[in-house]
């Protein structure tokens, strides 16, 4: 299974951007695909979860209102959809696989390339 994160790209703060992560083989109902993200000099930190059989949603506190994560089954894609974006959330964005749900990076595995998404004026 390989997993390409895309959708990247500048944005002011305040502006939206949406990521998406496809899938190149189908994922099982009870994996859980998250998105991570690594800022310059930090750790990779969790963003958000979803399990791609029920759909139900797992977010950081500090993306909490502002980003949502969904799926699209057919299409194979998951999606990143982020709003009112801060300088903070600046880094690489990666996509992942789980076999439970877990805001621990070492559960996840596949990882994609990462996309980067700059916010800055």
């Amino acid at each position: 299974v390989q997993l390409q994160a895309s959708g990247g790209g500048l944005v002011q703060p305040g502006g939206h951007l949406r990521l998406s992560c496809s899938i190149s083989t189908s994922a099982f109902s009870s994996h859980v695909m998250a998105w991570f993200r690594q800022a310059p000099g930090k750790e990779r930190e969790f963003v958000a979860a979803i399990r791609w059989g029920s759909a139900s949603t797992t977010y950081a506190d500090f993306v909490k209102g502002r980003f949502t994560i969904s799926r699209d089954r057919p299409e194979k894609t998951m999606y990143l959809q982020m709003n009112n974006l801060k300088r903070e959330d600046t880094g690489v964005y990666y996509c992942a696989k789980a076999n439970s749900l877990s805001t621990h990076k070492g559960e996840y595995y596949n990882w994609g390339q990462g996309t980067l998404v700059t916010v800055s004026s």
